[in-house]
């Protein structure tokens, strides 16, 4: 159960970094309003913390049986320590910098909408393969033969 939560899950995030590429591409002004948006609040603040370390535990999860275990395993865990620290910092610093650092991103929107659709397909497609493998090792305990795209259908 919990394989298959955390493999919705990165697929929602897959979809949500296609979802930015496309508009930080093609709706440029809407995406600026969106990244503006962050830390905007201490409920933005603590929820986008949340986000992060549920992303985070998801990767380690799903890590061991997709194409880069290793590089996603790294990736989880550079979230989750980064998070915690966020967790030490107060909301209004974190808005601070974000008024001073996003402004400065929104200059490089092409760049970040071709690296979120890079990011968002090579997520979904590391996804796909390990769904598409049939039998899933969780923790090296036991195996579980699924049909070809369970994980991907229900």
């Amino acid at each position: 159960m919990l394989y298959a939560f955390t493999f919705v899950i990165l697929v929602i995030v897959g979809a949500y970094f296609i979802a930015l590429g496309v508009t930080s591409l093609f709706a440029p002004a809407k995406a600026k309003i969106f990244l503006l948006g962050f830390a905007g609040s201490p409920f933005k603040h603590y929820l986008e913390l949340a986000l992060r370390l549920i992303v985070g535990g998801s990767i380690l999860v799903q890590a061991p049986h997709l194409i880069y275990p290793g590089a996603f395993t790294l990736f989880g865990w550079i979230l989750i320590v980064t998070t915690a620290c966020l967790l030490f910092v107060p909301w209004k610093w974190h808005r601070r910098f974000a008024e001073k650092a996003v402004p400065i991103a929104v200059g490089y929107l092409p760049v970040i909408g071709v690296a979120s659709l890079a990011l968002g397909s090579g997520l979904l497609f590391c996804l796909m393969q390990a769904s598409l493998a049939g039998t899933v090792t969780i923790a090296g305990k036991e195996s579980i033969d699924m049909p070809v795209g369970t994980l991907i259908v229900f």
